[in-house]
């Protein structure tokens, strides 16, 4: 179903990709926007291990594309160092794929709001967080995105150097 990738030596390991997801801050979701067109917009996530989250106004472009086709993908840039004088750049990204629903359930919402109020707040307290998604809570739609398929790649300059690192701790 998912293409395999084409440089399987840039090919990021599972518990890498994850971390990406993790720390992450900004990913790109892209859908099946209006006449065809694709639409990739960014939002704030939380991955908790096995779903992303994120949220979104209760009506809008996102959600009439999501409702009319829930696959979706979301791209995160982990690093992209632009090197001029070699025309490239050292990236790390990952890419995950799936389906997005709506979190219908009040407990789900309420847990996956708070995940990500502590993402993007950790030092805020549990008090003031509380207030802050009650005074939000109306007009807020909670997304789930249920992970299919998992891709992450790094430029192959990243992979030598990791190489090479792992070459010296051997020798030493």
């Amino acid at each position: 179903m998912f293409r395999p990738m084409r440089r399987k030596g840039q090919a990021l390991p599972p518990e890498a990709c994850t971390a990406i997801l993790r720390q992450g801050s900004c990913g790109v979701l892209a859908l099946a926007g209006d006449d065809g067109y694709p639409y990739a917009v960014p939002v704030s996530y939380v991955h908790d291990g096995e779903r992303i989250y994120f949220h979104s106004a209760k009506a809008g472009h996102k959600l009439d594309a999501i409702q009319r086709e829930p696959k979706a993908s979301l791209c995160v840039v982990d690093q992209d160092l632009v090197v001029p004088e070699e025309y490239t750049s050292y990236f790390r990204s990952v890419i995950a794929f799936g389906v997005i629903h709506p979190v219908e359930a009040e407990e789900e919402k309420w847990a996956a709001i708070e995940k990500l109020a502590l993402k993007y707040a950790p030092h805020d307290t549990a008090a003031n967080r509380r207030e802050t998604i009650q005074r939000e809570w109306e007009p807020l739609c909670m997304l789930r995105m249920d992970i299919q398929h998992l891709t992450g790649k790094e430029a192959i300059e990243l992979v030598r150097q990791r190489q090479q690192e792992a070459s010296v701790l051997l020798d030493e």
